[in-house]
């Protein structure tokens, strides 16, 4: 039983990174636009310069 005071901690603890490295892509807009990613790494239109913005 008293390893649970320390697994309950350590798991909320990962539980929290885990939240933490989620919000951050949400806010640094990692999940817009995955198909377009995917297919223009294949296209020759985009490969010396970024797309602009």
């Amino acid at each position: 039983m008293e390893i649970l005071t320390i697994l309950i901690p350590v798991s909320l603890g990962l539980g929290g990174i885990g939240l933490g490295a989620f919000i951050w892509a949400l806010r640094s807009h990692q999940f817009e636009d995955p198909k377009g990613d995917a297919e223009r790494i294949l296209s020759d239109e985009w490969d010396d310069h970024p797309r602009p913005d």
